[in-house]
């Protein structure tokens, strides 16, 4: 409730309209020249370590079989680079404070760097609505949600960081997804605990032929059933993420077994605890950042080349087990991948007035995709709190980018929360096909009984 009467306060201040953020068609054009059609730099870089985009992996490489795990198109490239302490100053421009912070805390942590693969691709009817949102799309006051765009990401062209931001948070993603995978917490002393669910997803707002008025605010639909451990098992939660949170905050439920009923959960939002990661992170920490911007403001720094995690496809593989990839303090850097690429940074500082768990927060988008793929998290004394890092992928038979691993290192308390670990089950099914009627409340106590 706090947060929505500040904001109430804030907009009822402005004397200024809506934020005009569509560029020209003249600007537009731009898209699929000299820029990408999702509006990244087409160009390579001057050294020649980031290439030209060619048009990315757009279809399924040799060996790829619907339902199983994605072969590696890049499984032959050598390490150019592995960064450690030792060595790190050499490389620090190319480093985050987040990505240093981490090679110093854990003397087995490295970042190995690979040769520069632009492999991000989606399909054409994406590229076209992009490009029609370019000229449409408008934020509304102090960026709290988005008019007039549809599919995907609204602002191929930004001019600010509230429209990178949004870029992230409506980027494509596809249309429905079902899959089962873990989640794995850490403790300071390195004892490990893992949770398995279900998961189903519909993205209301990239239906085919949709528009903003049917989608009711909905950016997405999602339910979910907890496996194991057996004292969890049965739980199920059903989220209906909003487009703009502060005129229609999102919805949730949730099913207890032992309670036998359907229960709505308040204040899912925010630096609300993620209980799936024993409080490591926040609820808006999920998928990197989601929910209403409100709270902060939103300036961009401008673009850097920077070593991020890309082309994960050797952590993402089903020949492997947890405990291959966990281990007791960080991730095992020897399946990790990290390359050259730019990189829109954008700084959010806690408004005044406003109240949440980090004061100042750091992203780093990947200009081909707009995924968040680097997140620092900082205290009010400027400490550094949090580091988090999106493991990305193109699921090429779609195609799309999307992370197959996240992981958030909690620096203070010195332990970390992984979720994707779905090498021990099958790789998410996009084939799959839903409606939102099957994700409603009623829907959910069908499903409970």
């Amino acid at each position: 409730m706090k947060y929505l009467l500040n904001t109430v306060l804030i907009i009822a201040t402005m004397t200024s309209g809506l934020a005009m953020a569509k560029v020209s068609p003249q600007e537009a054009a731009r898209l699929g020249k000299d820029l990408t059609p999702m509006g990244a730099e087409k160009a390579g870089n001057a050294s020649g370590s980031i290439p030209a985009w060619t048009g990315g992996i757009t279809q399924p490489v040799k060996g790829y079989e619907e339902g199983e795990f994605h072969p590696d198109p890049y499984a032959t490239d050598r390490v150019r680079h592995e960064i450690t302490l030792a060595n790190y100053k050499q490389f620090e421009q190319y480093l985050t404070p987040g990505q240093i912070a981490l090679l110093k805390k854990y003397p087995t942590y490295s970042i190995r760097v690979y040769p520069s693969r632009r492999s991000a691709a989606y399909p054409k009817f994406v590229y076209d609505a992009v490009k029609k949102n370019a000229v449409t799309a408008e934020l509304q006051p102090y960026g709290t949600g988005v008019r007039n765009t549809i599919m995907a990401s609204p602002f191929p062209i930004p001019s600010d960081g509230a429209e990178v931001l949004w870029n992230h948070t409506l980027r494509y993603r596809g249309l429905s997804w079902e899959y089962t995978s873990s989640t794995l917490n850490t403790t300071s002393g390195g004892d490990k605990s893992i949770t398995t669910r279900e998961y189903q997803y519909y993205f209301a707002y990239s239906e085919p032929g949709i528009t903003l008025p049917e989608i009711d605010n909905k950016i997405f639909y999602l339910k979910r059933k907890t496996l194991s451990p057996a004292r969890m098992s049965g739980q199920m939660t059903l989220v209906h993420e909003t487009l703009d949170q502060i005129r229609s905050p999102r919805k949730s439920w949730i099913y207890m077994p032992g309670q036998r009923r359907v229960r709505r959960t308040p204040d899912l939002a925010y630096d609300t605890a993620d209980i799936d990661s024993n409080g490591v992170r926040t609820i808006d920490q999920v998928d990197m950042f989601n929910g209403a911007p409100n709270l902060y403001d939103w300036k961009l720094i401008g673009k850097q080349e920077k070593y991020i995690p890309y082309n994960a496809y050797q952590v993402h593989q089903g020949d492997l087990e947890i405990d291959d990839i966990a281990g007791t303090k960080h991730i095992n850097p020897q399946l990790l991948r990290y390359e050259p690429h730019r990189v829109w940074v954008v700084e959010a500082t806690l408004r005044l007035g406003m109240s949440h768990l980090y004061a100042k927060r750091r992203y780093y988008f990947d200009e081909d995709t707009w995924q968040i793929v680097l997140a620092e998290e900082y205290g009010e004394d400027g400490k550094l709190l949090q580091v988090t890092e999106a493991h990305t992928i193109n699921y090429y038979q779609v195609p799309m980018v999307y992370s197959t691993l996240e992981v958030t290192y909690d620096l203070v308390q010195d332990r970390y929360f992984a979720e994707g670990l779905d090498n021990e089950r099958d790789p998410i099914d996009m084939n799959v096909e839903f409606n939102r009627r099957e994700f409603t409340s009623s829907a959910l106590r069908r499903e409970a009984r």
